[in-house]
């Protein structure tokens, strides 16, 4: 077996975030699931959808935990490693902490995969631990039919600086910190229509590290702030003005996309996901009339290790697009607003 010939996205139904359940249907096996329970210490959990679980030990610190993985979407297999990694440390920085310690979950077709490329996969994530700080200090792997990578993280932060994505507040500004398209540039991926260059682009976004979330955590001005993956834009906003009771509004120009993100679309290149992300939550967003269905794909692209989505008291909404854009992250832009009314989201021109 030839590790130069495989397509690693040849062996899997789907690839990257796009592999998530639709929102309506992880709200369906959730349904008769137990309540956490009463835990005074556990600071956030399942009710509003959030980024990784919080449990408070004392009065200065608090332990996040969170899990993540899925299939590839890319063939080059360091390169998958590269972007599992960095998408599962997301959450623990969405959540305004830094993280400590991974766990690998891996899972591979033995007999259709050769060790070489299985290895390069665990190098590739082990890679960007080492960038966060961290080690990958063990974890659980099994054979499976197709190939799955991911981790388990564990972070810490002090109580106050909790994010949460239900604390948005009307009157705030929303920060996206990455351009969309991810999952359209996986698309075109497996079509074989990727123009050159592209590729280069999406796998400096997608193992971009969130890092900032830290330093937006420390700021009382950052209310709530969530990670842009599998729902899409509108379905992670979405959760965010759910969790807070409140419609956010957001502006279609305004909205940061990859280079090549709004021509493929238009030709095509959208994934499975973003059709089950609009059955999902639809009837919650209002879209611009006579909006192309190519402009709606791109809000409900599933994003693989997508950017942050911040809402902020809007006299700091300058200074710290200026900080995030220093820190690395030039797509970085103001997208719109939180506005009292029904949870919802509505998009303008």
């Amino acid at each position: 077996m030839n590790a130069h010939d495989l397509r690693l996205t040849s062996l899997a139904h789907g690839g990257g975030c796009g592999c998530k359940l639709a929102p309506s249907v992880l709200q369906q096996l959730l349904a008769e699931q137990p309540a956490a329970g009463p835990f005074a210490q556990l600071l956030v959990g399942t009710e509003t959808g959030d980024d990784a679980a919080v449990w408070q030990i004392d009065d200065t610190t608090c332990v996040i935990a969170t899990t993540d993985f899925f299939m590839p979407m890319v063939d080059d297999p360091h390169d998958f490693g590269r972007i599992a990694a960095t998408n599962a440390i997301s959450d623990v920085y969405a959540m305004g902490g830094k993280p400590i310690m991974a766990l690998a979950i891996l899972g591979m077709p033995i007999d259709k995969m050769p060790a070489e490329m299985i290895r390069k996969i665990l190098q590739g994530g082990a890679s960007v631990c080492a960038e966060a700080g961290i080690p990958v200090a063990g974890g659980h792997s099994i054979d499976s039919p197709e190939p799955i990578y991911g981790l388990a993280v564990i972070g810490t932060c002090r109580p106050e600086q909790v994010r949460r994505n239900a604390d948005a507040k009307p009157g705030d500004d929303l920060i996206l910190t990455k351009a969309l398209g991810v999952g359209i540039y996986s698309s075109a991926i497996k079509k074989g229509v990727l123009p050159d260059g592209a590729y280069d682009e999406m796998i400096a976004s997608t193992t971009l590290l969130n890092r900032i979330g830290i330093d937006l955590a420390r700021d009382p001005a950052v209310h709530a702030v969530t990670d842009v993956t599998g729902f899409g834009l509108l379905g992670h906003a979405l959760e965010m003005a759910r969790g807070a009771g409140v419609t956010l509004t957001a502006s279609l120009q305004a909205v940061p996309l990859l280079s090549r993100a709004a021509e493929l679309a238009e030709a095509g290149c959208v994934t499975g996901a973003s059709h089950r992300n609009w059955t999902s939550y639809g009837a919650a967003v209002q879209l611009p009339a006579d909006l192309p269905d190519w402009r709606r794909h791109v809000l409900t692209d599933p994003q693989t290790s997508g950017g942050l989505l911040i809402a902020c008291a809007p006299e700091r909404t300058d200074e710290l697009l200026r900080i995030v854009v220093t820190a690395g992250y030039p797509a970085a832009s103001r997208i719109g607003h939180v506005e009292e009314g029904p949870a919802g989201i509505r998009v303008v021109a």
